[in-house]
């Protein structure tokens, strides 16, 4: 049979060409009446291959999607926004490597953390970053009221109003007049809904705030605004 067409029906005839010398194949033809080649193979490759792109691209697809949310969740974090391995943290878009920190910059970042997830109300990550926090601050040996101070902060953001109170106490206890001391105990105070105590060290905090001011302690500068919100609420609540 010749011809691009049918002669009996009109369909177009098979023009393909031999996959080995490139010459037309004539229509029908198992092999190639000018090399020889097997048709059928030559016939069957396009096809399969077809085939196999049909898989290959959405299987493609789908692996790039996976890769993807792994990434996603990654940079997150378990939580939502970091890792948890307890060596790197994420902010910024990119990985903070605590292993590479002084112990006080490591605890410092921690409490910065903490405090952030708390001030957003992502209570469930504050408290799993908070004992790491705390850890932290525990290795850098002996501790000052400034750092007691933080980790009481820690333990009152994450709900442990047992170990905010312990640290108050001990500051207090230490100088009654601390302003640190003062403001946290208000914090535990807050937490317990007891409205006397809260009313109680408000009081302190107001008549010790002249004289301690004029120490400008370190730890007074860093929470200045700790200090300046606990001063502000306790003078609205005086009569």
């Amino acid at each position: 049979m010749s011809g691009r067409f049918c002669a009996s029906c009109g369909a177009a005839l098979d023009a393909s060409l031999c996959a080995k010398c490139g010459k037309p194949l004539s229509s029908g033809a198992r092999f190639c009446h000018h090399c020889g080649a097997s048709v059928g193979a030559a016939r069957a490759a396009p096809a399969e291959r077809g085939r196999m792109l049909a898989w290959l691209v959405p299987g493609i697809a789908a692996v790039t999607l996976v890769a993807f949310l792994i990434g996603q969740r990654v940079a997150r974090g378990p939580t939502g926004d970091a890792s948890q391995s307890g060596t790197s943290l994420s902010g910024s878009g990119r990985a903070v490597d605590l292993s590479q920190m002084t112990p006080d910059e490591q605890a410092s970042r921690l409490f910065d953390r903490v405090m952030t997830y708390a001030e957003e109300g992502e209570q469930d990550s504050a408290r799993t970053f908070a004992p790491m926090a705390i850890q932290a601050y525990e290795m850098l040996g002996t501790l000052d009221s400034h750092t007691r101070f933080d980790i009481g902060m820690i333990a009152a953001v994450s709900g442990d109003s047992a170990r905010a109170r312990a640290e108050a106490d001990t500051i207090l206890a230490k100088d009654r007049s601390h302003l640190l001391g003062l403001v946290l105990a208000i914090k535990v105070a807050d937490l317990r809904s007891d409205q006397r105590a809260r009313a109680a060290f408000q009081k302190r905090l107001l008549a010790a705030e002249p004289a301690e001011r004029a120490r400008t302690l370190k730890g007074y500068e860093e929470h200045q605004r700790n200090i300046d919100t606990a001063l502000k609420d306790a003078r609205s609540a005086r009569p």
